[in-house]
């Protein structure tokens, strides 16, 4: 891939975000040639893997989507017309025809598949949170700049046009000095409701979709979008970083640090977050297991 390809494909990623409709397109990617158009691979076919794909699809080539579940998968690639569909993350990263991944997985799996990424050479967009924890996060700093690759970390309100507008005012000091910023989370969430463990549905690899957390069977609550709600797989309203939305998250929490000349980036002097999606099937939720994880650190020399 050549320097120009490189240099556009960190200038539009930021744009994938908001959606095709946002974007307005010079024809950049194609500066070093009409054949040298970006292959990517979309990791994780749910909503939001669905949207990126789309928007991307505008500037690239799909060579490849992914996803343990193989409805998600098939509807994905009629969609955007993706030469392939897996379900192995590491059949996209073993393509040695993909030059960029998208990474829209649920939350456990962003650090290790953008980390896995890096390891082979791709380019990644990683879908926020890019971690469960800051180590992961510095393991992932080291790893793009060890590969000489770029990673995209999808905070689409640090890209959108009337936010960077409305810090730069501030930056400028219409207020006057900033001292401080205080964001809240007003949404209400809906129940999640009780469920049994059960069998995975029919066409869906769901050890793969475990991956590196810790095993727990099947449950449909903590399954698909509910898996946000569950300390193995998601990072709750904390770690979600919605649009429109005035969340306690780190979003928030960054733009209000970003905002203020007087305030270094990412230190709030405090953090939470409060949700109506509190009823669990069991009393006591589940920790995060670092034994998985592990593997995947030794995998990409980290400890």
């Amino acid at each position: 891939m050549t320097e120009s390809t490189r240099r556009s494909f960190l200038q539009h990623t930021a744009l994938a975000s908001a959606g095709a409709s946002a974007w307005t397109w010079n024809g950049g990617i194609n500066a070093a040639g009409a054949n040298d158009r970006l292959a990517i691979g979309v990791i994780g076919c749910g909503g939001q893997g669905a949207r990126l794909a789309s928007a991307f699809a505008e500037l690239a080539d799909i060579a490849c989507v992914c996803d343990p579940d193989e409805s998600r998968r098939r509807q994905l690639q009629e969609k955007v017309r993706a030469k392939k569909a897996v379900a192995d993350l590491r059949r996209v990263l073993d393509d040695k025809a993909v030059d960029a991944v998208v990474v829209a997985t649920p939350d456990h799996w962003h650090a290790p598949a953008a980390l896995l990424a890096c390891e082979a050479g791709k380019h990644v967009y990683v879908e926020k949170p890019q971690s469960h924890n800051l180590h992961e996060s510095r393991l992932l700093l080291d790893a793009a700049r060890r590969n000489k690759v770029v990673v995209q970390h999808g905070t689409q309100s640090r890209s959108d046009p009337l936010v960077a507008g409305a810090v730069q005012m501030l930056r400028e000091g219409v207020i006057g000095d900033v001292l401080g910023a205080k964001t809240w989370n007003v949404q209400q969430r809906g129940n999640i409701g009780h469920e049994q463990p059960s069998d995975p549905p029919a066409g869906m690899d769901y050890d793969m979709w475990v991956g590196p957390a810790e095993f727990v069977p099947f449950q449909k609550n903590r399954f698909h979008y509910d898996w946000h709600w569950w300390y193995n797989f998601g990072t709750g309203d904390i770690g979600q970083m919605h649009q429109g939305h005035g969340i306690v998250s780190l979003r928030d929490v960054g733009v209000g640090a970003w905002a203020s000349p007087v305030c270094p980036p990412w230190s709030p002097a405090w953090a939470g977050s409060t949700s109506s999606t509190t009823t669990r099937s069991s009393p006591t939720p589940p920790t995060a297991s670092s034994s998985g994880r592990a593997t995947v650190r030794s995998a990409v020399g980290g400890k």
